[in-house]
């Protein structure tokens, strides 16, 4: 499904599309590709997983000007983002199946562990979202969440590029801290918010900027989650600070849970 999505996506901005795959190899592959059982030479494993991403790769050809597949050794948490590093997407597309909460605390989900890692933004397809369907799926409405910050204002240019891109509606949903209960403080934070957008899209900054939707940190999850139901959005957009280690894992637990959740992709710009 996400492969599916990365293909739209590919299509609809003239972009190559990289599929990668990062694997560990099994100890008897080791032993047979260092040479320690006979002379060195590939793998069974590694010749199966090659034979396998050259025959998913049609599925995702048409329409895309380029597709090239990329095998990588390692743990996949580790090896995507290295690989991103170096080739500099525009986005990095991923699946995931949503394990609970449980088991994300013990083993961590191999998305997250991604998300945690990667610098560029990200879509995430999580198991809620509906199979793509190439005749009838595309971007209609984009959801874009925005904490009235700097940082938040970064995902303006991604949630105004997409929605002009497919033609598609820009819906706003402001969240604002349980702390910020004076009027006068949230007028403050527009006004700076509004600033910085005039920079980013100052053509949409005014619309952006109305604070006709604002909810509290304390129910954003719930609240939307709602609110992707209600507009039947086909993309959320979130922008996640990372102005500390520990500040981004607590986010990013937050951003898991929405994105593991919603019935959409959910983009997420990191900064």
């Amino acid at each position: 499904n996400a492969g599916l999505y990365a293909s739209m996506f590919a299509r609809q901005f003239h972009a190559e599309l990289l599929l990668a795959h990062a694997f560990v190899l099994s100890p008897r592959a080791m032993d047979v590709e260092t040479g320690v059982t006979a002379p060195a030479t590939k793998s069974q494993q590694r010749q199966d997983l090659e034979q396998a991403l050259m025959g998913i790769t049609p599925r995702y050809e048409e329409g895309v000007k380029h597709v090239r597949t990329a095998l990588v050794d390692g743990n996949p948490w580790e090896r995507i983002p290295a690989l991103a590093e170096r080739d500099a997407p525009s986005l990095i597309v991923l699946g995931t199946s949503g394990r609970g909460r449980i088991d994300r605390g013990v083993v961590g989900s191999v998305a997250e562990k991604i998300l945690r890692k990667a610098s560029q933004p990200s879509v995430t397809v999580g198991p809620l979202v509906a199979p793509f369907r190439p005749a009838s799926t595309t971007i209609r409405t984009v959801l874009y969440a925005t904490g009235l910050s700097e940082i938040a204002a970064r995902g303006a240019s991604y949630a105004v590029g997409i929605a002009n891109a497919f033609q598609a509606s820009l819906e706003v949903l402001h969240v604002v801290r349980e702390d910020v209960r004076n009027p006068e403080q949230l007028s403050e934070l527009q006004g700076r918010f509004h600033e910085v957008l005039k920079g980013i899209v100052p053509e949409h900054a005014d619309s952006i900027a109305n604070p006709s939707a604002l909810i509290e940190v304390g129910s954003a999850h719930e609240r939307i989650l709602k609110r992707l139901k209600e507009t039947s959005a086909d993309l959320l957009v979130l922008s996640i600070r990372k102005s500390s280690h520990l500040w981004l894992q607590s986010r990013l637990s937050g951003a898991f849970h929405i994105i593991a959740n919603a019935p959409c992709p959910v983009v997420t710009i990191t900064g």
